[in-house]
């Protein structure tokens, strides 16, 4: 596929030296005429205190009377200064393309139009399938940028946000809290009556999954660690919407889902409970703490030689501007001002 590469910020760099060099000669020639004409004028027997008293003694005078190398100079580095600008502002025109295949999309959609807004002149491409192997197109440099919930081998994985993981029931199931080893038996089928957990509860347990092709499936089964062992037979839902909507429906019924959504729905008066783990209420002071544990990272891969403008991007993912995007859906980072 193929991509527009940007300029790299050598060019900058390559001027700037150009024009230190330049300034140098130009002084060092003023400086010995200088020194023929008074030695003991400027600075000790080392020459230290040269440069400081020389430029402080031109800048001093008006311009009219400043000599031909001062005027050149500041010329000189002018030029330099505003070819470095253009040569960096040029590293970030072009195009990245970006895939996914979870549930991130609406917030990562928002966040590439929010940095083409900030960098005029760019390009996101959204590439979005859940049949995505997403490291293997990274590496093969199909896309500049994937989305997933781990890391993956050779490749620069960096959190972007959180994504805490709330466990919902009914709000007529009396089972308000359990800790973290029910919830993994519960949702690995070892428990499969209510009543194993509290005797007021009583029936079948009516599992509600995620698909295994999700970022959210991968990131909740390891958190809880039983991954590949939920039961086949179970019912697999896609969206948050249509957990909440099954979950609120069904009074024997267990789900997951995004921390931000199940907070809406409670909010909103949907029939559904968020139930605490190991007495850690779910939210984002708990999350971002690390006490509430069922999460899962937000991850944002690239290439060990990405370019300038994948950088950009998740450097700004990371930026107050993008975190403040993230928190629309997720928890964000720690570091993210208040």
């Amino acid at each position: 596929m193929g991509i527009p590469r940007p300029i790299t910020a050598s060019m900058g760099d390559r001027h700037s030296g150009d024009a230190t060099s330049q300034c140098s000669a130009l002084f060092n020639s003023d400086h010995d005429n200088r020194e023929s004409r008074d030695p003991e004028d400027h600075g000790d027997e080392n020459g230290s205190g040269i440069v400081t008293d020389l430029a402080r003694d031109e800048m001093a005078r008006p311009i009219r009377h400043r000599p031909q190398w001062f005027l050149v100079c500041w010329a000189i580095l002018l030029s330099s200064t505003l070819i470095a600008s253009a040569a960096l502002a040029e590293e970030l025109l072009g195009s990245l393309v970006m895939a996914g295949r979870g549930p991130e999309r609406p917030v990562m959609e928002e966040l590439a139009r929010a940095f083409e807004r900030a960098h005029l002149g760019t390009v996101v491409d959204i590439k979005w399938n859940r049949n995505f192997r997403i490291g293997d197109l990274v590496t093969s440099n199909e896309v500049d940028i994937g989305v997933v919930g781990q890391e993956e081998p050779d490749l620069v994985a960096t959190t972007v946000a959180w994504d805490g993981l709330a466990v919902i029931v009914n709000f007529s199931n009396p089972i308000k809290e359990v800790t973290i080893q029910q919830v993994a038996s519960l949702f690995s089928g070892t428990v499969r009556d209510w009543s194993n957990l509290d005797k007021r509860a009583g029936g079948p347990v009516h599992l509600v999954l995620r698909p295994d092709d999700q970022n959210m499936t991968d990131g909740f089964e390891q958190s809880l660690g039983i991954v590949g062992r939920s039961p086949k037979n179970a019912e697999h839902i896609r969206s948050n919407q249509q957990v909440l909507s099954r979950v609120s429906g069904k009074l024997d019924a267990v789900g997951y889902l995004s921390l931000k959504e199940a907070q809406d729905a409670v909010t909103y008066g949907m029939s559904v409970r968020a139930l605490l783990i190991d007495g850690v209420e779910p939210g984002t002071p708990t999350v971002e703490s690390g006490q509430y544990r069922l999460k899962r990272p937000v991850v944002l891969l690239m290439r060990k030689e990405a370019t300038a403008l994948a950088r950009a991007f998740v450097d700004f993912a990371r930026s107050p501007a993008g975190q403040g995007i993230l928190e629309t859906m997720y928890v964000p980072l720690v570091q993210h001002p208040r």
